[in-house]
């Protein structure tokens, strides 16, 4: 049994199918990128995962649990899974320090002192120790993120999703959070929306390619930019590693 097993994900928005028969399997600690065109689902597949948009159609299976059975209670599920934004999603009114221990406070019902040492723990994990006290206004857009990344990983999840995490950031500020998600490899299950191709060379165990609501194809990292089976996947790769560069 896997970690994560996605089993036949369709949603449709109107006459509008943006998924159409998603299915994939993720292990434990595993990282794997989700690469393609804008508008292909890429986002809404990682909602459909954690049910923040249920899916149509298919069945997701988090650590033998089914999440899209109705009787499954998803708050206690969504505890298991990290979700780290394309625009932060801070609380603007709060302190990173109060944005990261607020859900242990509030859903893991923790107490006040020791979801604080949590909350410590995991900014100076992200290199944030020195803005624990700061609040969403004064941080740097790269700051915000790796917020965002400590407030998943405070809760301990079996797995963070990663909506597209540079995107929104200055090319200049990319690098501090792609340095944090390299640390997290191995350690978590990352699955990550990017457009950042040297994180999927470097980082990910496989990379998944997805076009008009399909997974066109997916693979080890070698194989996908040395030797992809598909033409769609070599040209692709090839416009986007112009488009980003290769490393």
């Amino acid at each position: 049994m896997s970690m994560l097993e996605v089993k036949n994900i369709y949603k449709s928005y109107g006459l509008c199918e943006v998924l159409k028969g998603i299915s994939f399997t993720m292990e434990k600690h595993e990282t794997k990128v989700i690469i393609g065109t804008s508008g292909t689902g890429k986002s809404t597949l990682l909602k459909c995962i954690n049910q923040l948009d249920p899916p149509d159609k298919g069945e997701v299976w988090l650590e033998g649990e089914e999440i899209t059975n109705p009787s499954t209670d998803i708050n206690k599920i969504r505890q298991k899974i990290g979700f780290v934004f394309q625009d932060f999603n801070l609380f603007n009114h709060l302190s990173a320090l109060k944005n990261v221990s607020i859900g242990l406070e509030k859903v893991k019902r923790m107490e006040k002192e020791k979801a604080r040492e949590k909350a410590m723990e995991e900014l100076q994990r992200v290199g944030l120790e020195k803005q624990v006290h700061q609040y969403p206004a004064q941080l740097s857009g790269g700051q915000k993120q790796r917020v965002g990344i400590a407030r998943a990983l405070a809760m301990d999840p079996s797995i963070i999703l990663f909506d597209e995490p540079t995107s929104a950031l200055d090319p200049e500020l990319i690098g501090d959070v792609l340095d944090v998600m390299k640390s997290l490899a191995g350690k978590v299950a990352m699955l990550v929306v990017t457009h950042e191709m040297g994180f999927a060379r470097n980082v990910a165990d496989e990379i998944i390619f997805m076009e008009n609501g399909v997974i066109v194809e997916k693979g080890p990292p070698k194989q996908m930019f040395q030797n992809p089976k598909m033409e769609r996947t070599k040209q692709f790769l090839g416009k986007i590693s112009t488009l980003y560069g290769k490393e």
